[in-house]
């Protein structure tokens, strides 16, 4: 190509053709040079939706130094399945083949991306399907007979995907050769702590131009969302001691219950003033608020009733010697949590010899009689289960995605699938990577009648993958972390969708399960690194663990009556909620405190310094004593209603508005409205002692098909009553725009 001054800057392709995608041109040339337009190439171009091209446009400018920041890198943070991979494949082609300064050659040669095992598959074949099998070399270390210095050397290859493990490996050949001129990392808020070593490898290869790619990048926590925004601008944020001073402690004070006016006001301001430096270099944009391209998704949080047998188990654990220590030792609160997980999940999960039992689960079952745990039948969720697979499959052509976090869950969830002759795919953290790509390829191309459901890990495949052949997801157990349960519902309700999506929470009620539901929604959650490491439980007080750990056997939901919600159980929305709280808002704020608000501290209640901090304006870092209280491990009735109604209370912040805003966003549908046996008359022609006459059944079913669109799920609650106790329902209705 010419580089002469006199020459005529020609563009690779027409930046006045219909529908062309220009970029942003420099401000300047050096001296003796031209600009020229870069364009798009227009095979990308015509696959991108309005949304789309601002987003590659955005990751130019960032990557080219245009923003109004001292630095070369950004985060794209769109909703997951919303094609950040076509953005970032659109973005390196233009790189690789464009130029902004004519005659120079290309902006980059060698580009990086690094991604979780069970994506990089994904990846090349994404490239192959945009751009084609021989217009790009792509490079995947795939076995040992591989040569690094092809990529690092040679021209055949220009992308190389990696997974994060395999990088820490190779970090020091690839500095060598031609270098890396840009790291995108996919999944990037695994990069969430200073010192993750994939994040220090990618640091070592010298690029300024580095991005993160994640639908959850700020999840739970201030503090890892400053070391993501640090990776890709190094500095532009200070230093983490200035931040967390200016920044961090203001924003989480302000969003405490028992926050000043003061504190609320300088938290909001802070807040506003982080965000508008974090929105020069970060793109979030979530479906309901900038798309109208995907079809309607439904959730809906299904309280499964305990089974006698997991109450009596239960009931056992908790009465157990180890009890009481479980509340003073962390070791041992993990351990418990584990083991009432399962008993949630199955009981049968508890039997000995179980490969994933810990040291001390023994301990707990002492009270627990052998023959509970060979009981058929026992577990609720599986009850549940059953028959809404049996309806989706009787009654309709769709697929299903069925989620668990634990191996031995889907263990469990197999022999349910045997049973019933489902014909199924499995995918978890023992599929070779190589292979993952293929079952789902299989699963999405099948009839129900071949593959009925896939049963996924949510850590082996929760990301990345795009399971859009179905559209029925249930999430038999939950995570901890939200975004983790969002990830995983996200592999079927993306681009490339053309029916209704429906969610399924399936959790045990009254029971750990709905606990961490509870958190998973509240201001005042958990983070995932709660249950990370084991130093972090003892951030419980013995009240929370308590709690945590009891087990609610009345009718009523104590998730509903935490949000002093009096809606009635009807399953219609209260029609006096704000605009504001139906409408939470999407700045940096909203999206990085929703769930971190736990600050570490000694075990006197003291910072770690033992002293007062002071922030910019002078004023103290005061930080929570926590209460001590007894322990003992009799549940006292009357005092859990009182527990009940105190944490009610603390839910409503000074305004009387409740601080578990998105739980508001759902209609709340008690079971017992149709409940024939509790229904209440509605004629007074109806003697008290007769039975319910064709009237009130007709009513009864319309109450049920007001409160439940979705006529498998209300097929189940007829089938099989109360075993479901309450249905939390959110439905989000966008008008479907997807190409041909």
């Amino acid at each position: 190509m010419p580089n002469k001054y006199d020459s005529i800057p020609t563009p690779r392709h027409d930046p006045n053709a219909e529908g062309a995608l220009v970029m942003k041109r420099p401000r300047f040339a050096p001296p003796g040079k031209q600009i020229v337009d870069v364009v798009v190439d227009p095979k990308l171009t015509k696959l991108l939706r309005k949304y789309q091209r601002a987003g590659v446009a955005f990751l130019y400018e960032c990557v080219m130094g245009m923003k109004e920041y001292n630095g070369q890198g950004a985060i794209l943070a769109d909703e997951m399945g919303l094609g950040k991979t076509l953005q970032t494949i659109a973005l390196l082609w233009t790189l690789l083949k464009q130029n902004p300064i004519y005659g120079d050659s290309p902006v980059i040669r060698k580009a990086l991306i690094v991604c979780p095992v069970s994506v990089i598959e994904n990846w090349r074949k994404e490239f192959r399907k945009f751009l084609g099998r021989d217009q790009l070399g792509i490079f995947v270390l795939s076995n040992n007979n591989m040569r690094l210095t092809d990529f690092t050397h040679g021209s055949a290859y220009s992308v190389m995907i990696v997974g994060y493990e395999k990088l820490r490996l190779i970090q020091a050949e690839l500095q060598k050769g031609l270098g890396i001129d840009i790291v995108i990392a996919d999944e990037g808020h695994r990069l969430k702590t200073a010192q993750n070593k994939s994040a220090l490898a990618i640091k070592a290869l010298n690029t300024e131009k580095r991005i993160i790619l994640s639908g959850t990048p700020i999840q739970n926590d201030l503090t890892e969302f400053y070391t993501m925004a640090d990776f890709v601008n190094p500095g532009l944020l200070g230093k983490y001691s200035t931040f967390k001073r200016e920044f961090e402690i203001p924003i989480l004070r302000s969003r405490q219950p028992e926050a000043s006016a003061n504190d609320v006001e300088k938290g909001k301001a802070r807040s506003e003033e982080l965000a508008n430096i974090t929105a020069m270099f970060v793109l979030r944009r979530t479906a309901e608020k900038k798309l109208g391209e995907l079809p309607p998704r439904t959730e809906y949080v299904l309280f499964c009733r305990p089974t006698e047998t997991q109450a009596a188990i239960y009931r056992a654990i908790i009465r157990s010697s180890y009890f009481n220590a479980a509340l003073d030792f962390p070791a041992l609160s993990l351990e418990l949590i584990n083991v009432l997980k399962k008993v949630c999940n199955s009981p049968t999960l508890l039997k000995a010899g179980d490969k994933s039992e810990g040291i001390a689960q023994s301990e707990f079952m002492d009270h627990v009689s052998p023959t509970l745990l060979r009981s058929p039948g026992s577990s609720g969720k599986l009850q549940v289960l059953d028959s809404l697979l049996h309806q989706i499959r009787t009654t309709s052509d769709e697929k299903v995605v069925l989620v668990s976090n634990y191996t031995s869950t889907m263990d469990v969830l197999a022999n349910l699938l045997a049973s019933r002759s489902y014909r199924y795919l499995r995918l978890d953290g023992s599929t070779p990577p190589g292979k993952r790509q293929e079952l789902v390829d299989r699963f999405n191309c099948s009839h129900p009648t071949e593959f009925f459901v896939f049963l996924l890990s949510a850590k082996a495949g929760g990301t990345g993958l795009n399971l859009t052949g179905a559209s029925r997801l249930v999430l038999f157990d939950l995570d901890w972390n939200p975004a983790t349960d969002l990830q995983a519902m996200a592999r079927i309700h993306r681009i490339g969708q053309k029916r209704p999506c429906f969610f399924y929470r399936l959790l045990t009620q009254g029971a750990l399960d709905e606990k961490i539901f509870q958190r998973q929604v509240s201001k005042t959650g958990l983070s995932d690194s709660i249950i990370d490491s084991k130093t972090s439980v003892s951030s419980f007080s013995h009240r929370e663990l308590r709690d945590l750990f009891s087990l609610d056997e009345s009718d009523d939901c104590q998730t509903h009556k935490l949000l002093a919600c009096k809606c009635g159980g009807k399953g219609i929305l209260d029609p006096d909620l704000d605009d504001e709280l139906m409408s939470p808002r999407n700045d940096l704020a909203s999206l990085c405190v929703e769930n971190a608000e736990l600050i570490e501290v000694d075990s006197a209640g003291r910072p770690p310094e033992g002293q007062l901090e002071y922030d910019s304006d002078g004023d103290p870092i005061l930080y929570k004593p926590k209460p001590k209280l007894p322990t003992g491990n009799q549940v006292d009735i009357l005092a859990q209603e009182d527990e009940i109604k105190r944490r009610s209370r603390e839910r409503m912040d000074s305004n009387n508005k409740n601080n578990m805003p998105s739980l508001m966003q759902y209609a709340h549908f008690d079971t017992a409205v149709i409940d024939s046996d509790k229904l209440e008359m509605t004629r007074e022609s109806v003697d008290e002692d007769e039975t319910l006459s064709e009237f009130e059944l007709s009513e009864r079913y319309d109450t049920l098909k007001v409160a439940i669109e979705d006529g498998i799920l209300r097929n189940v609650l007829l089938e099989i009553g109360r075993k479901i106790g309450f249905v939390f329902t959110k439905t989000k209705h966008w008008q479907l725009d997807l190409p041909n």
